[in-house]
């Protein structure tokens, strides 16, 4: 009786092994996608952190209003971390770009790259709206 079923053994051993191998790479693959997602996440939450703190006092609408680019950029070079590099295009409430220079630290060499979108209004006795799209990544 043994004899007759050793082929069916082997064909059920055979199925489970490759059932096995394909489980295990399909777990690893989902794996990986959310370790970049957790770090994509955290990249968002220090750029909202600091648009934040930035805002606090006002200070992100005047640089916007007075068109003061320069001092923006290091402004967000003060706050964030020596390793993260940042672009960020502010829009008014027509979505057209106002700024004219290039508010940036360099380029984005790195695959993981967190967007922030923040809204901002002018203090001042004339109301403007901004909205703010900050691009972060870790510099390699």
């Amino acid at each position: 009786m043994k004899n007759q079923n050793r082929g069916q053994i082997r064909i059920i051993e055979a199925f489970l092994a490759v059932l096995i191998i394909f489980s295990s790479l399909a777990i690893s693959a989902n794996l990986s996608v959310t370790q970049n997602t957790k770090a994509s996440s955290g990249l968002a939450s220090i750029g909202l952190q600091v648009l934040l703190k930035l805002d606090s006092d006002g200070s992100l609408a005047r640089y916007i209003d007075n068109e003061d680019w320069h001092t923006l950029r290091d402004s967000l070079n003060l706050v964030l971390s020596a390793g993260i590099a940042f672009d960020l295009t502010v829009y008014n409430d027509q979505m057209q770009q106002v700024n004219t220079d290039v508010v940036s630290n360099g380029d984005f060499s790195s695959q993981d790259i967190a967007f922030v979108e923040y809204a901002c209004a002018s203090q001042g006795s004339d109301f403007h709206c901004y909205i703010i799209h900050l691009y972060l990544a870790v510099a390699t």
